[in-house]
């Protein structure tokens, strides 16, 4: 695991934005997981600028949904769907047959996680996870006390977890479920990059990485991942006895 400081939100975002460039320059197929949320959102418009300006094709590139909220269909605004079609699809050259998104208006939601688990295990694993960390820990929609050991499945959502959500919906949303990859696929795909910024991620952050590696706290088993970087500004990082990269 590596862990870097940054003295801002603008100079992580810059950074995580050249990891993303720097693999797909190296694996023009790469297979990417890229989350929704209001964290990644300058990475992936600094992702855009860095792309058009040095002509990066996203053609060959696999691209696999993290999550989603059960029931909430991909046109509404506080969908993971629509966040990355707004934010990434639309900007870059991905082809839409190398792009897959849980269905969460899905009839059978096993089905649906164990068809995504086929399409990850068929292009080869994931070679890098963009994720954030919820107030609560989680990754993804992986709550406290997920197993280590989970592939895709479907989430019981946290009470934080459901009341944070509401930030995303322009009106209030019943959020009880959500589709999620799980933290086995994380400690199995080749790179991960961890995202965290303000304050109010700093206890949290504190939590995951210096606490017990344990399932009540999700985001503590990227200590486990051996290419597993952190990417924190100073204000997460008020709360750890760190020095600064």
């Amino acid at each position: 695991m590596q862990l870097f400081i940054f003295d801002d939100y603008e100079s992580l975002s810059h950074r995580a934005a050249d990891e993303i460039i720097s693999l797909v320059k190296q694996k023009p197929n790469a297979v990417l997981c890229l989350a929704a949320g209001n964290t990644p959102v300058l990475t992936y418009k600094y992702l855009v600028q860095k792309a058009r300006d040095e002509n990066i094709d996203f053609s060959n590139c696999v691209f696999i949904g993290l999550d989603e909220w059960v029931g909430i269909p991909p046109e509404n605004e506080g969908s993971c769907a629509w966040f990355l079609r707004k934010n990434i699809f639309n900007n870059l050259n991905f082809l839409p047959s190398r792009i897959h998104l849980f269905d969460a208006l899905a009839v059978d939601l096993h089905t649906e996680c164990n068809a995504m688990d086929r399409v990850i295990f068929y292009a080869g694993g994931i070679d890098l996870m963009v994720v954030g960390i919820g107030m609560n820990g989680h990754i993804g929609f992986n709550e406290p006390g997920t197993s280590f050991d989970l592939y895709s499945h479907i989430s019981q959502l946290d009470a934080t977890t459901r009341l944070v959500g509401q930030k995303y919906f322009k009106e209030q949303t019943s959020l009880g479920l959500g589709l999620t990859l799980g933290l086995k696929h994380l400690l199995e795909s080749k790179k991960v990059v961890l995202l965290a910024n303000g304050r109010s991620k700093a206890d949290i952050i504190q939590k995951a990485l210096l606490g017990e590696i344990n399932p009540a706290v999700p985001a503590s088993i990227i200590r486990r991942h051996t290419e597993s970087i952190i990417m924190i500004d100073k204000e997460v990082a008020s709360h750890l006895k760190q020095k600064d990269n």
